[in-house]
């Protein structure tokens, strides 16, 4: 597990120090430490060590600090207790099943150790040993060694083991929330992500298509990075191959001085349209679009000056949907591994994967019916190659550790292929690196048709965006919250956060691998696992503390010195379902479903309400209205959630306010 993980780090930096101390006491015992200059190369040597030993103290420190503000996987630490349980009850099992969840029920206790039936099976198969499963659940429970969070166990039905946590425990981790703020679990090795994701086509508006690949993608970044990761987000832009041929064929006939003016290209879709058309109809300016492919290919200043004012026209398109979605990605196109793909052919030639077909070079990787084309017959290259070149590049020149590729499912099997290829060449071993396909399926419309406009266009990305700020407008006028609730400064902030944040959460909420229905009335609903219902619930619980004249520094203090007291079975819901935020994080950073994310805050949403509807956070005159007692333990409990949920809003990318 990562605890144990970190645990052995500073175990081989704490041995690491050691060593340096005794190797820096026996050269100060030679005399190293004198002034002779005869024993100037000792004392550099001396001084190299004190420097590696300073530098380690200090990074073990720091790590250290690290993991003490860092919120505990609860679930992890209890799968360390219960892995130590079993191994000492059954010494002799290899690889022991360790499965330990949350209870779906209170009277199960807060999470169920559900091993003995797995390994009651295993005895009989591989021992020929006929124990009950309810034996080895007694047996593991004897086991279980002393622990800081477990209150007490029971044995309940066949086998399972009900765990009771310790109220002091969880006291305790809230209130650390609460002064060191949400903190990532500890991770160990910093690794590299590489995240491919958004990677529209140049001269081609983004649609309702692209949608999904960009706040997916977003949304795993933002993860990752919270995590400690070290992210690098890449946009995989279709800016290279023959359509650019016809595009600037067609620039140099309608816009001829476009070297020494800048071409007015207003509606860049409608210029593209043109030319295609041009190139479906016209002979002559069909001959001249190839013609003018091979002169870009060759790099003539000319073709890539026009070719770069193409480029630029789309980039400002593209960056308006970005900003409106706060999307931060660093564009590397097709273009940039142009260079590096006749090198990928090559190296596939000489490891002899290569095979000629009609012209063609093509690779067969096992496992994989249709063959890569590396190279045309006319010597071009392909999309094949491309996605080679650039999975070589992020492996071995970004030294990615994980590479995630967010793109739609029906790019699935072109994807594999393309992993495969990059292992059987020996670019990367699955076991090491972890290359991975986030697919996801298609939007569909209310009709449950792929989302079209009215006369069956795809719908532009930029006209959804704004329809969308309209409706959430029009929502908030609805409640007539611009008359009297906000200000106008205030209305505007509403209408941007409730309208993006819909948009991404109607997706986000949904199980990527699925189809999902795009529908602005539901997404803007206020009821139900929306985004609008989330939004509006924090700014309600922001508003308690505000309400009772409470302020953030007052809190802060009262995190110092108040025991946040659980007694009521609603506090006590309330706090452990605070505290599984790790372990939700962990689960995504495994199976990068981020739909699991959008189902918690929903859940810590409706069990604070539970808990604010039982128990009196600010209590008052029924009769004058009058504030007559605060509990403050209570306030920090909502303080703690809205923490916990503005963290989960920043991971998917939405912005909530504090009125709405």
């Amino acid at each position: 597990s990562r605890n144990y993980c970190v645990t052995i780090q500073f175990a081989f930096q704490e041995n690491e120090i050691k060593l340096l101390t005794a190797e820096i006491e026996r050269l100060k015992n030679f005399g190293c430490l004198g002034v002779s200059p005869s024993l100037e190369g000792l004392r550099d040597e001396n001084a190299k060590l004190k420097y590696r030993l300073n530098f380690l103290q200090k990074s073990l420190q720091e790590e250290r600090s690290k993991s003490a503000k860092s919120m505990i996987n609860i679930n992890s630490c209890l799968q360390e207790i219960f892995g130590a349980a079993i191994q000492a009850a059954y010494p002799d099992l290899e690889n022991p099943p360790l499965v330990v969840t949350p209870s779906q029920q209170p009277k199960f206790g807060d999470y169920q150790c559900n091993s003995a039936m797995a390994i009651s099976q295993i005895l009989l198969k591989t021992k020929e040993q006929k124990v009950i499963p309810r034996e080895i659940a007694e047996k593991i429970a004897k086991n279980i060694p002393a622990n800081e969070c477990i209150e007490k166990v029971e044995i309940a039905g066949p086998g399972f083991i009900n765990v009771h946590l310790r109220k002091d425990f969880v006291s305790k981790q809230l209130s650390s929330l609460l002064i060191n703020g949400v903190q990532p679990p500890a991770i160990g090795k910093r690794k590299k992500v590489v995240v491919d994701f958004s990677s529209p086509n140049i001269a081609k508006e983004m649609h309702v298509g692209h949608l999904r690949s960009t706040i997916i993608g977003e949304s795993m970044c933002r993860l990752f990075e919270f995590a400690g990761y070290d992210v690098l987000r890449l946009n995989h832009l279709g800016d290279w191959g023959t359509q650019f041929g016809m595009l600037i064929a067609h620039l140099q006939d309608k816009f001829p001085d476009y070297l020494t003016v800048s071409p007015p290209i207003g509606d860049l879709q409608a210029f593209y349209k043109e030319s295609k058309r041009r190139f479906d109809t016209e002979e002559e300016f069909k001959k001249r679009a190839y013609q003018c492919v091979v002169l870009l290919q060759s790099k003539n200043p000319d073709f890539i000056k026009a070719w770069e004012l193409i480029c630029d026209v789309s980039r400002q398109e593209f960056q308006k949907i970005y900003n409106c979605l706060d999307i931060t990605i660093i564009e590397r196109g097709e273009s940039f591994y142009h260079e590096m793909m006749k090198d990928v052919v090559k190296e596939f030639e000489d490891k002899g994967f290569v095979q000629v077909d009609d012209g063609r070079k093509i690779v067969f990787v096992p496992g994989f019916p249709v063959p890569l084309t590396i190279m045309k017959s006319d010597g071009g290259y392909t999309y094949d190659t491309s996605d080679l070149a650039a999975l070589k590049h992020r492996l071995c020149e970004e030294k990615g550790d994980i590479l995630i590729y967010v793109v739609d499912s029906g790019q699935s099997v072109h994807l594999q292929t393309v992993f495969a290829a990059g292992q059987m060449i020996g670019w990367y071993d699955p076991k090491v690196t972890r290359v991975a396909h986030a697919a996801f399926g298609v939007v569909l419309g209310e009709d449950k048709k792929k989302f079209k406009t009215r006369s069956g266009d795809t719908v532009r990305l930029i006209d959804l965006l704004e329809e969308g700020l309209k409706r959430a407008m029009d929502k908030l006028k609805d409640k007539e919250r611009d008359k009297v609730v906000l200000t106008p400064e205030e209305l505007k902030a509403a209408q941007t956060s409730v309208a993006f944040g819909c948009i991404k959460y109607a997706d986000l909420s949904h199980n990527r691998l699925n189809d999902y229905m795009f529908s602005f009335d539901k997404m803007l609903d206020d009821r139900g696992n929306t985004a609008a219902y989330l939004l509006y619930a924090f700014t309600r619980i922001r508003a308690i503390a505000r309400l009772a004249s409470i302020d953030e520094q007052m809190l802060r203090k009262a995190a110092r010195e108040e025991v946040l007291i659980l007694d009521h079975e609603k506090e006590w819901k309330l706090g452990k379902c605070i505290l599984r935020f790790p372990e939700i994080l962990q689960k995504i950073l495994e199976d990068l479903l981020l739909h699991t994310l959008c189902d918690y805050l929903y859940e810590l949403a409706t069990t604070f309400t539970e808990f604010y509807d039982s128990c009196y956070c600010v209590e008052k005159d029924r009769q004058s209205g009058q504030i007559v007692k605060v509990n403050m333990w209570r306030l920090l409990l909502c303080e703690a959630t809205a923490t916990i949920m503005a963290k989960g809003f920043d991971i998917l990318g939405i912005k909530p306010v504090q009125r709405m």
